[in-house]
């Protein structure tokens, strides 16, 4: 099973932009995920549709692009013409989701679903044969630099029970206080992508960061 590292560009300095994402390219990181949040579904504001494009030009991985946004489905084809090569709406702001999935793929785009911690599996076992990644929220959306919640863990082996009793080849992604001390026991679990900003950019040497957290 393979481990992935997208570092979340929300956590870099905004005054270095270039810097920042240029880090990543010469990184061991495999994609570059990026939070948008529009202070409807998220109490918290974060960018939009020109960052995305601006990443894209400068980004050599793919772009892992997470929307905590009412009514996702508006925007699809926006994100695409952007430059989104991944792109994950919430079950919880999504009325159609089959729908919606099958858009993201008629577009061109991988399909993920991501999960807030109050949400059970059990909502995706009717849909997880037709998405490609699975986000397990490990924070409350809408800030970085939250605490893991321990519950976590148990969230990710029942995901990882459910793709595998439907035969799904779908990825499990894990987002919110990821660090070295936890990222060992997350791929343990069943994890193939974690998804960590301030521990990747808010470190002095961030390509050291995301080696050691692959090899954890």
């Amino acid at each position: 099973m393979g481990r992935y590292i997208a570092p979340s560009l929300l956590a870099a300095d905004f005054a270095n932009l270039r810097q920042a994402i240029e880090m990543v390219n010469q990184s061991d990181a495999d994609l570059l995920h990026l939070d948008i949040m529009d202070g409807q579904y998220v109490p918290n504001l974060s960018f939009g549709i020109p960052i995305v494009k601006t990443a894209k030009k400068i980004s050599t991985k793919p772009l892992d692009v997470h929307l905590m946004i009412v009514q996702p489905e508006r925007y699809f084809s926006q994100f695409r013409d952007a430059g989104a090569n991944h792109l994950t709406i919430h079950i919880e702001a999504c009325n159609h989701l089959h729908r919606a999935i099958e858009e993201i793929h008629e577009l061109g785009m991988k399909a993920g679903v991501a999960l807030n911690p109050h949400t059970p599996v059990s909502f995706l076992e009717e849909i997880i044969p037709f998405v490609d990644q699975v986000l397990i929220m490990s924070v409350n959306p809408g800030f970085g630099g939250q605490k893991f919640i321990e519950t976590s863990y148990d969230k990710i082996r029942k995901m990882r029970s459910l793709i595998e009793q439907e035969h799904s080849s779908s990825l499990i992604e894990v987002d919110g206080g990821v660090d070295l001390q936890n990222a060992g026991k997350l791929f343990e679990a069943g994890v193939n992508i974690l998804v960590a900003g301030t521990t990747i950019f808010h470190d002095p040497d961030p390509k050291a960061i995301i080696r050691a957290m692959k090899k954890a």
